[in-house]
């Protein structure tokens, strides 16, 4: 069995259970799910010198119309997940996902995967069935995700709209669907409602980093943004722009010579985690852009080395050493 005692800890990766495609496939899923293994897992995360991986169920999670099968698929998969931690903590994580929009069933999810479990934290789509994070039907989650001091991954769904016809979610869509999620979370404030909450955006926030502060300019105290019920007052330009830097990003398909200047010139020192959104990214894709990271001439070795493990050991010192 191979150990690897040092490496990266990858904060974006993903694991597709058997329970999983099967549930998938007769929810009529129109995708076809990667395979995944455990063994893949790890072939995978030697050959990138990933030391751990904290896994996550990744769109649509496990929601798919009712509320009594969304709580039974989601305990199965969080227990089988917590098994696989179990047996090897040294390799794997675990980001313990929700049954939501079922706000009840999400806060009992959350109870087993904390209590029981002893989930690493949880994974939350950008919006469910277009409801997005930050919108206070949702509240009652993040306050317990507070209580907690929980690490949250954000990833990514589908719009709440049509897609344009050929061109998947994934690569357009999916950018805008993390950014609209984070703003509308600090248009509604929810970090200095709930501070005890830490929440990585994916895929380095999507279109975040390099339109934060057009966002900023057009949302703080700007008529821009429609007064409705929920949205936390007083909020100016600066103040938006320091909520927005507030998150944590992973590099998953971000480690280009475009993404990156922007990503690490607006994210706060210490905020960045590498991520390899395997399996949904081919193998080829996790090299291309992991490769470019480590090529990145804006970090020093210091500056690699916090981004490819000691940020994430930061957010989960159960990793560390």
């Amino acid at each position: 069995m191979t150990t690897v005692t040092t490496g990266r800890i990858d904060l974006h990766q993903h694991l597709v259970p058997r329970g999983y495609r099967e549930a998938f496939a007769a929810a009529g899923g129109e995708h076809a799910l990667p395979q995944w293994s455990p063994s893949a897992a790890l072939a995978m995360m030697d050959e990138h010198l990933i030391a751990t991986g904290v896994l996550s169920l990744s769109t649509p999670g496990t929601h798919f119309g009712d509320d009594a099968a969304a709580r039974q698929l989601t305990e199965r998969i969080n227990d089988d997940h917590a098994e696989l931690v179990k047996d090897r903590p040294d390799r794997f994580g675990m980001f313990a996902t929700l049954p939501l929009p079922d706000v009840d069933g999400a806060l009992a999810a959350l109870s087993h995967a904390y209590d029981d479990l002893r989930t690493d934290g949880v994974i939350l789509l950008a919006n469910y069935q277009g409801t997005y994070l930050g919108d206070p039907a949702f509240d009652p989650v993040f306050a317990e995700l507070d209580r907690r001091g929980a690490l949250v991954l954000v990833h990514p769904a589908e719009l709440p709209g049509p897609s344009i016809p050929g061109l998947a979610p994934p690569v357009v869509d999916f950018l805008l669907d993390t950014t609209r999620a984070a703003v509308n979370l600090v248009l509604h404030g929810v970090a200095s409602r709930y501070p005890h909450v830490r929440m990585i955006l994916s895929h380095a926030g999507g279109f975040l980093p390099y339109a934060a502060h057009r966002i900023a300019n057009l949302t703080g105290a700007n008529e821009l943004v429609t007064p409705r019920a929920g949205l936390h007052p007083g909020l100016d330009q600066e103040a938006v722009l320091e909520g927005l830097r507030g998150f944590w990003f992973d590099t998953a398909l971000s480690g280009s010579p475009s993404a990156l200047p922007s990503l690490l010139a607006f994210a706060r020192p210490g905020h960045v985690v590498f991520g390899s959104d395997w399996p949904f990214t081919t193998p080829e894709g996790v090299d291309y852009f992991t490769s470019g990271l480590d090529a990145y001439p804006g970090l020093d070795a210091a500056g690699h080395a916090s981004v490819d493990r000691g940020n994430a050991e930061a957010l989960l010192p159960r990793l560390a050493g």
